[in-house]
């Protein structure tokens, strides 16, 4: 049986780039994960009998919406729903699912990096048919149908076991209980050359990979150790809990600390990496050097053809805006396309549909390509063991070669979280009143080439996407950029993006801080990061 279920509208369910974030008892309030699933059907055409796909990153109370969205689309007429076992689907994964079975769409339950508990964070994104996230049409619309909700329909279907493979059907459709992980791997495996990943282990290699109790342990266990026979062990922190063992699942410096601190160490392993709490985002660490993901996605590139599914070469190259340039040398060089999109995986998508780009990255540990529309983790670990591999070299001496070819970009980011909101917001509009009048002028003796506040115009769809952060461009090469983070749910969050280009012939063994010691300074002079937040340092440094 149907039920029309009559409520009120909530006015803080707009998505960000990365659908609804909120912590969890906000999603407990009466009705607020219901409007928000039922804006998003609402904001929808034509998936009548179609198929869904649902899953999550195993956080707290993503069991009990997997529930909820089952019942809800029961009740909207889909014909289907496919849902990871235990309600356990990364974000790669998803997206994969809605590409393989041609589904209408998919619902992600996930925060991504950001902390699971009862008190902690959760979140609700909507993907489309191309497995990407939703543009900002569909959000809009979403968030649109969310301040004028009425009502709700939801089948009285009880609770669906989750945990059994197979398919049953309820309200009217059809709930199939898939294999969160198969489908997944057999799309690694027809990407890379598992043969020969497996002589890399085979000859002794040793890696570590941190799924930081996070999505990706039933994943990495699956690939590294059964189908690759890299040794037991080598995954860590592979159960999926839903605080994530009371740790942030970022994998950064910070909260990967543990793995830096091993990978440092004389008798490291030859190759470390973490994953975060939905699977899309990678920390890479050699023996003795930690590489920064903007430096990740230019060798990634550079060295693109030893997989199969790149032997052909890349079509183009796509990074966020405040990611480091890197990557633009090595297109310059290979004769692509680079393109300089907003951040948000979703401005990748029409880029990747077009068949402009094949790789795509972001300097917040996202990397991917076109065999799925989100950004993904395991592909990223999986492509670098491929580098390794054909070139018979460490990361070091990857990194080293790369910088003596195309010059080093060090770069940092550093975050100022949980920042008053009418605070961080002040320093961007007196910032963005002053761009006009900061060509030309010199800022602890470095001189301005250019300032702007980033404007995207899709070279695919014709759309623009404005006030996307604020960039000064300085002589030489080097920048700052400084935007306002929409992935937290306390505060706001002011990034500040530091770049300084180094030539092939220039210093390529500075320690990163100190190369940008010039530019950091001159950031807050420019614009009064310590008067408006009232912070002497950043909470965060990437």
């Amino acid at each position: 049986m149907t039920r029309i279920i009559a409520t009120k509208p909530y006015d803080d369910q707009k998505p960000g780039t990365s659908g609804l974030r909120k912590k969890v008892p906000v999603f407990q309030q009466e009705n607020y994960a219901e409007n928000f699933i039922q804006s998003i059907f609402d904001a929808l055409d034509g998936y009548k009998g179609k198929t869904l796909v649902l899953g999550g990153d195993g956080r707290f109370y993503n069991r009990e919406v997997i529930q909820k969205v089952l019942a809800i689309a029961a009740a909207n007429g889909f014909g289907k729903v496919m849902v990871g076992q235990g309600g356990i689907l990364s974000t790669p994964a998803a997206s994969n699912v809605i590409r393989k079975y041609k589904a209408f769409g998919g619902i992600i339950l996930s925060a991504s990096h950001n902390p699971g508990g009862p008190h902690e964070d959760f979140g609700i994104k909507y993907n489309i048919d191309n497995g990407g996230p939703a543009p900002e049409k569909i959000t809009d619309a979403i968030f649109a149908k969310s301040k004028t909700i009425k009502e709700y329909k939801i089948a009285d279907i009880g609770e669906i076991d989750i945990d059994r493979i197979g398919t049953v059907e309820a309200g009217g459709m059809t709930i199939e209980v898939i294999d969160s992980v198969k489908d997944y791997a057999e799309l690694m495996e027809s990407l890379f050359d598992f043969k020969a990943l497996q002589k890399l282990f085979e000859s002794g290699f040793r890696m570590r990979f941190d799924s930081m109790h996070a999505v990706t342990g039933p994943y990495a266990k699956e690939i590294f150790e059964h189908r690759l026979g890299a040794a037991e062990g080598t995954c860590r922190n592979f159960k999926p809990l839903p605080d994530f063992g009371r740790h942030h699942p970022d994998p950064n410096l910070v909260h990967c600390k543990h793995l830096y601190d091993e990978m440092m160490k004389p008798d490291a392993p030859d190759f470390g990496a973490a994953s975060d709490g939905d699977g899309d985002r990678n920390l890479i660490i050699g023996k003795g050097i930690f590489i920064t993901p903007s430096d990740s996605l230019a060798m990634l590139c550079a060295n693109a053809t030893v997989a199969p599914a790149y032997a052909n070469g890349l079509a183009g190259i796509a990074r966020s805006m405040p990611t480091s340039r890197a990557a633009d040398r090595v297109a310059e060089k290979l004769g692509i396309g680079i393109y300089e999109t907003p951040t948000g995986w979703k401005f990748f998508g029409n880029l990747l549909d077009a068949g402009k780009a094949t790789i795509c990255g972001e300097e917040s540990a996202g990397t991917g390509s076109n065999h799925i529309r989100e950004k993904d983790g395991l592909w990223a670990v999986l492509l670098w063991l491929s580098i390794l591999a054909v070139r018979s070299e460490s990361v070091q001496q990857v990194a080293t070669k790369h910088w003596a070819e195309f010059g080093r970009n060090y770069y940092s980011r550093h975050d100022y979280e949980g920042v008053d909101s009418g605070r961080a917001h002040a320093l961007m509009e007196e910032l963005g009143g002053k761009l006009a009048s900061l060509a030309g002028t010199s800022v602890r003796g470095l001189k301005i080439e250019k300032a702007d506040d980033f404007a995207y115009h899709d070279p695919v769809d014709g759309s623009v996407s404005e006030h996307q952060g604020i960039r000064v461009h300085f002589e030489g090469g080097s920048r700052v950029v400084f935007r306002l983070s929409g992935t937290g749910t306390e505060g706001a969050t002011l990034r500040v993006y530091i770049e300084h280009y180094e030539p092939p012939t220039g210093k390529l063994d500075k320690d990163t801080q100190k190369a940008l010691a010039d530019l950091i300074a001159a950031a807050d002079d420019i614009a009064g990061i310590a008067r408006h937040t009232g912070r002497d340092k950043p909470s965060v440094i990437t």
